[in-house]
């Protein structure tokens, strides 16, 4: 059994992970989304992975999963924990000593074209009750820590998969299998649905998830 610790993106909760958390139960893993602290000003990403620490608590086997802004925080937890596995799904991936800032030019992002509306770059595949559900729950993204360097000086070195989304209009498809091949230097794991595929492809997210948490214990760094 692995424990998914399963982190937010920005200005949201552990509530976009409500849909994927019980298909991974059903597996027999165990899941936790949790709530960073990011409506706290003063809050840095310390703090973001304090709270991911602190609801983990001394459970083994972690596969640690960032979306979006998460992949700010998952690699970080990734290290402390010396995590079985890392994910990022449609995240964004840091380089040391880069700022959130400093991310969208370094990437290229700023040269993508991106829908103003909220209902198309991030929900346009949501079906709309739950598309409305999920604005009525953000929450304002916080932090200083977003103009400070990104404070690890490398990326885990643990096994680490990347979701890319097909029909993402925030992270289009081309611009984010650039981004993880420069990144990361892996292949992403393509799925379809769009920014928010966690509340529009749960079963699509969960079969990535399962599926790394089943390589991982056959590779025999999960011995469970």
């Amino acid at each position: 059994m692995a424990t998914f610790a399963l982190i937010h993106g920005g200005g949201s909760s552990g509530w976009d992970w409500h849909l994927v958390v019980p298909i991974l139960e059903s597996a027999g893993h165990e899941a936790i989304a949790v709530d960073l602290p990011i409506e706290d000003s003063h809050a840095g990403l310390e703090d973001y992975v304090r709270a991911v620490l602190g609801a983990i608590g001394e459970r083994h086997h972690v596969i640690v999963v960032g979306h979006s802004l998460g992949g700010f925080t998952a690699p970080l937890v990734g290290d402390e924990l010396h995590a079985d596995g890392l994910v990022y799904l449609a995240g964004m991936i840091p380089l040391p000593g880069e700022s959130f800032m400093d991310w969208w030019i370094n990437t290229g992002h700023i040269h993508e074209s991106v829908d103003d509306d909220t209902a198309v770059s991030f929900f346009n595949d949501v079906p709309e009750a739950l598309a409305a559900e999920a604005r009525d729950r953000e929450r304002d993204q916080q932090g200083g820590w977003m103009s400070s360097p990104w404070p690890a000086d490398h990326h885990p070195d643990i096994p680490t998969r990347a979701i890319l989304c097909t029909d993402d209009q925030f992270f289009p498809a081309p611009f984010m299998r650039r981004h993880i091949r420069e990144r990361l230097g892996i292949e992403p794991v393509e799925i379809p649905g769009g920014h928010y595929a966690a509340l529009s492809e749960p079963a699509a997210v969960a079969a990535v998830l399962n599926d790394f948490a089943s390589e991982l214990a056959s590779a025999g760094s999960s011995p469970w």
